[in-house]
């Protein structure tokens, strides 16, 4: 061979080899790094936003409770059975209870717990 062919093949030969480097050099990716621990300061921000969402929602529960306690609404005796009178009522435990007549007040007044599983207002 000459030296020509000589140096011609090993150019070749030096450049499959560099482009053989090349394609099997690709560079590797790093991994994704750990998500970052919160801070105290961001635990605590959450924890007061929770705080916020878990008041709101009592607050609306509460509010739906009163609303549904206030639809219920009395509208027979409880001794008789017949219509009220919004005129004559007692305040029992904090809620009013009304009566057809003042003689069934005082019945009421006498045995309040007779009546209460009557009454509406006084339902769980």
């Amino acid at each position: 061979m000459s030296g020509r062919k000589i140096v011609l093949a090993m150019t070749i030969a030096i450049i499959c080899l560099g482009l053989t480097w090349l394609v099997s050099c690709k560079k590797k990716e790093q991994p994704a790094p750990p998500p970052k621990a919160p801070t105290m300061e961001e635990m605590h921000k959450h924890a007061e936003e929770m705080k916020k969402t878990a008041t709101a929602t009592a607050e609306e529960a509460k509010k739906t409770a009163e609303t549904m306690a206030a639809s219920v609404e009395q509208t027979v005796c409880p001794v008789t059975e017949q219509k009220i009178d919004k005129n004559i009522f007692v305040e029992y435990k904090g809620k009013k209870v009304y009566f057809c007549c003042a003689d069934c007040k005082a019945v009421f007044e006498k045995e309040p717990e007779k009546y209460i599983a009557k009454l509406p207002q006084f339902a769980k």
